[in-house]
């Protein structure tokens, strides 16, 4: 179980608070997104979370051990996974080692591409490849996504893994997400996203306003006040786009 406590951040560049005052308590065994308008602070809650940032105020807690000072290689050892919105190219590193590396233990080629298959790789095709700039932006995010099923987190973070992607892949990114949460047992799920499509595998959806939490609670009461609705905090909801986010990504 994850919890914030009166977490509080701000950019060494930006006079306003990013984030202000947010408790949150994320238990295990659920897939929950974050939501909202532009630059309301979602992806560097995301980023405080896996430890990229530091808060300037407040309490990070996994299973009840503080972990707010800890980096983010602390947080992965931990078992905290992180995906970016933009992938990290790794030249020199071919993608059946990054696997290997993201999974902790020495597999097989046939184990590695059962990971790329899963995202919708021919993994023969991939398997031996760098990774470069030979491999187009959507290639980049499916293998990291593959990296983060290798690891078998206890908290898997997505920030907005729809963009960048086709429209094949992104149809079938919920099935990744549904699997995951029946295939590794005691796991949470945290993903960023403005998509009506992932925001309905959700079990809980969190609106993230203006640095705080609008409103957070079970899919079935969060979801319907964000379509058809006139509401400051109602995301452009997109259905087939994968690529169809409203405005500057915060």
């Amino acid at each position: 179980m994850l919890e914030l406590k009166h977490v509080s951040f701000h950019a060494d560049d930006v006079e306003k608070e990013i984030i202000h005052d947010i408790s949150l308590t994320l238990p295990d065994d659920r897939l929950v997104v974050v939501t909202g308008p532009n630059g309301g602070g979602k992806s560097t809650l995301a980023r405080l979370i896996a430890g990229i940032e530091k808060p300037d105020e407040g309490q990070i807690l996994l299973n009840g051990e503080d972990i707010t000072g800890w980096g983010i290689t602390e947080r992965a050892r931990a078992g905290i996974a992180f995906a970016f919105q933009q992938p990290v190219k790794f030249k020199g590193i071919q993608v059946i080692d990054l696997i290997r590396i993201a999974s902790g233990r020495h597999l097989t080629p046939a184990d590695a591409c059962e990971y790329l298959s899963r995202v919708g790789l021919c993994a023969r095709d991939y398997i031996d490849r760098e990774i470069n700039a030979s491999l187009s932006g959507g290639e980049l995010k499916r293998i990291e996504i593959a990296t983060v099923l290798a690891r078998s987190a206890k908290l898997s973070i997505f920030d907005e893994p729809e963009a960048g992607i086709d429209l094949w892949s992104f149809r079938n990114l919920t099935n990744v997400f549904e699997a995951m949460r029946r295939d590794i047992a005691g796991s949470s799920i945290l993903i960023i996203s403005h998509q009506e499509r992932i925001l309905n595998i959700a079990d809980e959806i969190i609106v993230i306003q203006d640095g705080r939490v609008k409103t957070h609670g079970p899919k079935d009461e969060i979801l319907p006040t964000l379509i058809g609705t006139a509401s400051a905090v109602q995301p452009c909801l997109r259905t087939e786009d994968p690529d169809a986010v409203f405005g500057t990504r915060s």
